[in-house]
């Protein structure tokens, strides 16, 4: 995708008079699909465990868990205005990489873009007090986890992507994702959950890892000290086929351990996409314009396991 053809669709003021349609899209709901389906897999471990499913507290859940994610989408696009990143990014592919431009194109200001993100964890806070008075106290630090984990990705001081630990948090808070709505449906924690959602965190993290690609020289020019900055192109191309590898070696491992039944083979295909994308990004990986489709096919890839891995859980338990 060349930038003439993304530039069109980036949002304006003008475009986006709709405050409701505004708000919406400053969440960049089109990401908001890979928490739905993490808060799918981890009601599918508590079910698969015998435990009957509460539909009420899986609606909330699901709700609260989109929002959080929501929240640290709109966050993290102010403190990236802060920094200078995504005005400095010439180089993105939007809508993928360099953040949501809102503040950049003028539909939101700095103050209310805060003011959002904000009010966006607060309403998490209050649903989840509710939450946690009905699934059990524990839910308290599994939420608490997960917000600060989001927060503390790009807010400083602690700005733990530009420290290299961007990775460890998304996988860290994805696999949150998969535990906390298990939690809910169960009232206890678990074991499996942690075990069956890190395949499926693993390869959102590799979302993460390919969207810096095309950040990369906005990134190192903010002072971002992530693993894509810190090595060269061609070298950093090959951690995401690390972090591939040991997704799907820890889910064969699951299987043949017996943690997962065969049906959970089922979700293999996922590797389909993703090595496709692992291939593209060896290729590409020092001409960033190139990667949209290895992008769409590692959204697709982590979108393909979660869905299938809950399906396999669900048809082990009904047979």
């Amino acid at each position: 995708m060349s930038k003439a053809a993304a530039a069109p669709a980036e949002p304006s003021l003008e475009r986006l008079g709709n405050p409701w349609l505004r708000y919406l899209l400053a969440t960049r709901p089109a990401f908001l699909t890979i928490t739905l389906v993490g808060v799918l897999l981890g009601f599918a471990t508590a079910w698969h465990a015998g435990t009957p499913f509460d539909g009420v507290a899986a609606a909330l859940a699901l709700v609260l868990a989109v929002l959080a994610h929501a929240g640290v989408n709109v966050l993290n696009d102010y403190y990236d205005h802060l920094n200078g990143t995504d005005a400095a990014n010439t180089d993105r592919l939007f809508p993928y990489t360099g953040g949501s431009r809102f503040i950049q194109n003028g539909v939101l200001t700095p103050r209310q873009t805060l003011a959002y993100g904000l009010g966006l964890f607060l309403a998490v806070i209050l649903g989840g007090l509710w939450l946690i008075g009905r699934s059990g106290a524990g839910l308290f630090w599994t939420g608490l986890a997960g917000l600060l984990i989001g927060w503390a990705y790009s807010a400083p001081p602690l700005k733990l992507n530009s420290r290299g630990l961007g990775e460890v948090c998304v996988a860290a808070g994805f696999l949150l994702v998969v535990a906390g709505a298990d939690y809910v449906q169960r009232g206890a924690f678990d074991v499996e959950p942690w075990l069956v959602g890190l395949p499926y965190a693993l390869l959102v993290t590799n979302i993460l890892y390919i969207n810096q690609f095309p950040d990369r020289a906005a990134d190192l020019a903010a002072g971002k000290s992530h693993w894509v900055v810190r090595l060269a192109p061609a070298q950093a191309a090959h951690g995401y086929g690390l972090i591939l590898l040991l997704a799907l070696g820890w889910l064969l491992g699951l299987v043949a351990g017996g943690e997962l039944p065969l049906w959970s083979l089922a979700a293999l295909p996922a590797a389909q996409p993703a090595s496709a994308a692992a291939r593209q990004l060896r290729l590409y990986a020092g001409q960033p314009a190139r990667l949209a489709p290895a992008i769409r096919a590692t959204i697709a890839a982590a979108h393909i396991l979660a869905v299938l891995l809950a399906l396999s859980l669900i048809v082990d338990k009904l047979t």
